[in-house]
């Protein structure tokens, strides 16, 4: 990436961030996350850590269970404990430990720096078995967190590493076009617009990395190195569903899997940050949540 080329995607990024900022406070007020502890755990880089919220579970008794969680970015936008509410539950209905990390964005850190972060943050539970049952490490993510998971799990580490994977509206795909992607529902009008995704891309995957990397694309990974226990959340407003559930769908082929997956009907991408009581966008994302705890316990 040229010098220019990095300073005004520099700028658009800011703009997206400072716009997300404003219209996150018009919905909700300032954004809160209310972790029982915040942790900064070690990164590869000895001049910095890696921040972590840390919502601890009522049930365990010794070394507990524990799901890593990598939010949804776009890998640009800092919305790091937008997933208060899902880690809370997660913790609160399951055994898990839930650990929610703060990586790395893009343009100032592309590719590798987010999945670095995400490594090094698994290696750091797997390393701390009096703490954590290393048996039972399970990866969780939203848009480009479920990315990281996805990524993180096929190419990473050994397949018998953790206990499953859940991904909430993934990107898997960054190699296609952002502008041939089609939701199942065109009509739905909370689409990503190709232009925003395109950037996002160009942000996170410098010209010298091929985006069918699978490290970058978990779509182009091979079958058998993914986890055998798989949820896949996807929704019918999103241009990115069809590559996760062909992802899936190849995925589920693999004897002995168990992959598990579900498109939201008449939600879009990141719905569940915003739904209201008593719609059927809060009742999809009860469900969502809900099948999440049905895979940690299992």
């Amino acid at each position: 990436m040229s010098f220019l080329q990095y300073c005004f995607d520099k700028c658009v990024a800011v703009l997206f961030r400072t716009v997300t900022a404003f219209l996150s406070y018009m919905r909700r007020g300032a954004p809160k996350a209310y972790p029982d502890e915040v942790r900064y755990i070690p990164s590869r880089d000895a001049s910095r850590t890696i921040k972590v919220h840390v919502y601890r579970t009522s049930s365990a008794t010794g070394p507990s269970p524990v799901l890593i969680n990598f939010h949804g970015s776009g890998f640009i936008l800092p919305v790091h404990g937008a997933d208060d509410e899902f880690c809370r539950q997660m913790s609160r209905e399951t055994k898990c430990t839930v650990l929610d990390v703060r990586y790395r964005l893009a343009p100032e850190n592309p590719f590798p720096a987010a999945l670095n972060d995400v490594q090094d943050s698994i290696n750091y539970v797997l390393g701390r078995p009096d703490e954590f049952d290393t048996s039972r490490v399970s990866l969780s993510g939203f848009s480009a967190g479920g990315n990281l998971s996805l990524s993180a799990s096929a190419n990473l580490f050994p397949q018998d590493t953790f206990h499953c994977v859940i991904a909430i509206y993934p990107v898997t795909d960054l190699y296609t076009n952002a502008h041939d992607k089609v939701a199942p529902n065109p009509l739905e009008k909370k689409q990503i617009p190709p232009r925003v995704a395109r950037f996002f891309d160009r942000c996170y995957v410098p010209a010298s990395f091929d985006p069918c990397d699978p490290r970058i694309s978990p779509s182009f990974a091979p079958v058998d190195q993914f986890p055998r226990r798989i949820l896949m959340i996807t929704t019918d407003g999103d241009t990115l569903a069809p590559e996760a559930e062909t992802l899936g769908s190849e995925l589920a082929k693999r004897p002995g899997s168990q992959v598990v997956m579900e498109r939201m009907v008449g939600c879009w991408h990141g719905w569940d940050k915003t739904t209201k009581p008593g719609s059927p966008q809060q009742e999809a994302k009860e469900r969502a949540y809900r099948m999440a705890v049905e895979m940690l316990n299992e």
